[in-house]
């Protein structure tokens, strides 16, 4: 019979991620940019198409935390996190729900979708990769 428990590492993974969800709600950019490797590589909705660094990739989050700024309801919650883990390398994918009032009542459907690589550095889980993205619209 399968287990829903989760390993130590998908268990810890999986904080690794929802603390950085929350960090991002509360837009905490030390908390946001925590829990990445330097040399971290990320590929997001809006430009550029990929950001390499983790001061590159600190930079990315003031705009984005501008727009949510916008409606005092607006959303960055995590649906469903999937974690996989071996030895020194891991992947997570997860579907938030993310947007201000207004992007949610014209598309409630939890849409953003993240697929995050982490690899273990000096014993602990790191966020080495993020991807980003929304569905094309039809």
């Amino acid at each position: 019979m399968p287990s829903n428990r989760k390993s130590g590492a998908e268990a810890e993974i999986s904080e690794l991620i929802e603390n950085w969800a929350r960090a991002v709600r509360e837009q905490d950019l030390d908390g946001v940019v925590a829990g990445h490797v330097e040399d971290m590589v990320m590929f997001d909705v809006p430009p550029p198409v990929q950001v390499r660094g983790i001061e590159a990739y600190r930079e990315t989050w003031p705009p984005f935390f501008d727009h949510q700024n916008s409606d005092s309801a607006a959303a960055f919650d995590i649906v469903s996190l999937d974690v996989t883990a071996g030895e020194e390398i891991a992947f997570a994918t997860a579907i938030l729900s993310c947007g201000t009032r207004e992007d949610l009542e014209e598309n409630p459907e939890p849409r953003l979708r993240l697929t995050v690589g982490l690899r273990k550095e000096s014993g602990h889980w790191a966020i080495a990769h993020e991807h980003h993205s929304f569905p094309a619209e039809s």
